[in-house]
């Protein structure tokens, strides 16, 4: 009686822990599927908005191009392809075009659509029209869409022509095809423009998944995929195993769609139900083999010799010998299945962050080069200082990380508080080996407490160093140049950096694009501009003029963080 109450409560509790099992593990791993979609979502729409901001300046700056305007003027368009072709290749743009003031192409990095005419097409209308840079995304006949920036080039107020450069936002279709997503992406009008089936674009969303389903989508893209009919209601799309999740992309009202399928959830479950029912089939078992074992000895306890007691004995070493072997077999597999994981882990996180750090290990050989010679030539103390640059080029590595992480956030600036202390001592770090080669006296004015601001650090690290590295260029010519780096702080943030130079004759077209003093080779005259654009995000502004003692003096000026931003943040 006992044995039998024993049994059923073993079934009883067996059957409970696999129930709560499946359902406590059906809950994780959807949840985990849920936030992996949602993430994919933040990280395509991000990569849009990367791309299309990219590119958004590139009219404004090519319709200033003093080479440009000059061949529209005077019809002469010899060399206008060969260096709209040097542009793309530098902005990584998929075309560039130039129309003239009749809508015909006159030059472009696709030769073979030179002396075309697009009088009628949108870009070149919409770019008359307006005297800002306008977007225009237009479906060609193969069903795809063409993504277009222009604006017009005027000379004397009058519209000479009209510059193109055509965004490749097509290139998104391929790599979100590589996984077990179907994904598009809709205008304001709900209209498809971008998506991993062909057949959607062009039409409503709703009218494009009637067309084509999202698991059938799933299965073209992935060409592998199973159904499951156990997930909740609210997770079930057109009758099967697909969950749908929209996102926002801060552009004219777009929107991206993702649908994911949830085959490998049940795959996982079910691997995992698997062990459970296996280690309670051989509880079972053992304990159907001790009640009968039990029973029997009882019967036939005063029959049985010593003999069959030692077989009884052997046969039980050699069951619990194959039930050991079998622990360590599913330990093995447990391990290897953990050290794939982590190998899947690592591959993921180094692709990301190898390309980050490529400039930090340069630099850190360079100064390992310098440390090994200074050592050679018995100057360890100035050894000792590479080693601590070193040491400052390694807390800028864990800075790029740290930045990596950002990109797993929601959309938006990933802007911190920081301290342009330390932004101004890691740009000077960074220009070491450039003032080892001129002597150039470098002197700090820095105040001793923190002077906080919200920005990224890396890039206002990066306007520093242009503005550094323009002032070493403008004392070449001096006896005995000098830079001088001055940090304040009052109503705001301001850091100065000045030169003795011979100053800067054209303040007003400073910061144009492509203007520049250097000489041919030097520079292409987009420092400055990129730098203001910088400060210009941070909520400042960059400001040049002449010392009175001559020299150049170029101001950051930032808004300083005040305490209760700082609180307000550190709640966040």
């Amino acid at each position: 009686m006992r044995a039998r109450l024993a049994l059923l409560l073993l079934v009883s509790f067996a059957a409970a822990v696999i129930f709560f099992s499946n359902r406590w593990l059906t809950e994780r791993y959807t949840e985990t599927t849920r936030n992996r979609a949602e993430l994919r979502v933040a990280l395509y729409s991000g990569n849009l908005i990367s791309e299309l901001q990219r590119n958004s300046v590139v009219p404004l700056l090519l319709s200033r191009d003093p080479a440009l305007i000059n061949a529209l003027n005077s019809s002469d368009f010899t060399q206008s392809s060969s260096r709209l072709i040097s542009y793309r290749e530098e902005i990584e743009a998929k075309s560039l075009v130039l129309l003239d003031g009749d809508g015909r192409i006159v030059a472009a990095t696709n030769r073979e659509t030179l002396g075309e005419v697009h009088r009628s097409d949108p870009h070149f209308v919409d770019a008359l029209r307006s005297s800002e840079t306008v977007f225009s995304a237009v479906q060609t006949e193969a069903g795809a869409y063409e993504f277009t920036y222009s604006r017009k080039i005027e000379a004397g107020n009058k519209v000479i022509g009209v510059i193109v450069v055509e965004v490749d936002l097509n290139k998104f279709e391929a790599s979100w095809a590589g996984i077990s997503d179907a994904i598009l992406v809709t205008n304001s009008e709900g209209q498809v423009i971008l998506a991993t089936e062909p057949r959607w674009r062009g039409k409503h969303a709703d009218e494009a998944l009637e067309t084509v389903p999202a698991m059938a989508a799933i299965r073209r893209s992935f060409r592998s995929t199973a159904d499951w009919s156990a997930l909740p209601s609210e997770m079930l799309f057109l009758g099967e195993a697909v969950m749908r999740h929209e996102g926002r992309v801060p552009f004219q009202g777009w929107r991206i769609t993702s649908f994911t399928s949830y085959a490998s959830v049940r795959e996982k479950v079910n691997a995992f139900l698997s062990l459970e029912i296996m280690a309670f089939a051989m509880l079972l078992s053992l304990t159907f083999y001790l009640i009968s074992r039990r029973a029997q000895f009882r019967s036939l306890v005063f029959a049985q010799e010593s003999a069959e007691l030692r077989q009884l004995n052997d046969q039980l070493q050699r069951e619990i010998s194959e039930r050991q072997r079998a622990e360590k077999n599913l330990q093995v597999a447990e391990q290897t299945l953990a050290q794939s994981s982590k190998l899947a882990a690592l591959g993921e996180m180094s692709a990301a962050v190898s390309h980050e750090l490529n400039q930090p290990l340069a630099a850190m050989k360079t100064y390992l080069a310098g440390a090994k010679l200074l050592l050679q030539r018995k100057r360890p103390d100035e050894a000792l200082s590479s080693f601590q640059r070193i040491d400052d080029l390694i807390e800028r590595m864990g800075a790029i990380t740290k930045q990596l992480k950002s990109y797993a956030r929601k959309g938006g600036d990933a802007f911190e508080p920081m301290d342009i202390r330390d932004c101004v001592s890691s740009a000077l770090s960074m220009m070491e080996p450039q003032l080892k080669r001129r002597e150039v006296l470098i002197t700090r004015n820095i105040p001793r407490d923190p002077v906080m601001v919200m920005g990224d650090r890396l890039r206002l690290e990066q306007v520093l160093i242009n503005l550094m590295r323009n002032a070493i260029d403008a004392t070449k010519t001096v006896d005995a140049p000098q830079v001088d780096i001055i940090v304040s702080r009052g109503d705001y943030a301001l850091i100065s950096v000045r030169d003795n130079g011979t100053g800067v004759s054209d303040l007003d077209n400073l910061f144009e694009p492509f203007y520049t003093t250097k000489a041919p080779g030097d520079g292409v005259g987009l420092g400055l501009a990129i730098s203001s654009g910088i400060v210009n995000d941070f909520g400042g502004r960059l400001i040049a003029r002449n010392g009175q003692d001559g020299g150049a003096v170029f101001e950051v000026e930032l808004p300083i963080l005040k305490e209760d931003d700082r609180d307000i943040e550190a709640a966040e």
